[in-house]
């Protein structure tokens, strides 16, 4: 019997994370530049209702979320992970109405470590929202030893 790869299961990983699905962020899909997920422009999503532009936090999590993904499509197989380290660089606002992508790639993958580079944007990577470097721990399972 053949198993079905991981990754056929991000969508309904995604669907049934909490916050991601509190913010309606969904799975798009993977490819050559990695793993992609959007979130659909909300009104409850805004941070200034002044300039409607959705929230930091928001953005934030939508970014970390794909990354985690991303290590997740490079290692193929469900491992526990954890968000080691994220930087985030804002390049500019969101535009108000639009969806916000993210597109993510694990570029270096170690026994215990996996690194991942980035983008948020609305039509294009080439003009980013923000960009993220991430780092993500691998754990493995523990072993057990008789007492």
């Amino acid at each position: 019997m053949k198993s079905t790869p991981f990754h056929d299961m991000f969508a309904g990983i995604i669907a049934n994370t909490p916050y991601m699905k509190a913010i309606g962020a969904e799975y798009v899909g993977r490819g050559a530049d990695g793993v992609t997920m959007r979130l659909p422009y909300r009104p409850d999503l805004i941070g200034d209702p002044e300039t409607r532009v959705i929230a930091s936090g928001v953005v934030t999590a939508l970014l970390d979320n794909t990354c985690g993904m991303a290590v997740w499509d490079r290692i193929g197989e469900f491992k526990p992970i954890a968000t080691l380290d994220l930087r985030i660089d804002y390049m500019r606002p969101a535009l108000p109405d639009n969806a916000l992508l993210a597109t993510a790639g694990c570029y270096k993958l170690t026994r215990s470590v996996g690194f991942v580079r980035a983008f948020a944007y609305e039509v294009s990577p080439d003009d980013p929202v923000a960009a993220a470097q991430a780092a993500f721990v691998i754990s493995s399972p523990t072993l057990r030893t008789k007492v």
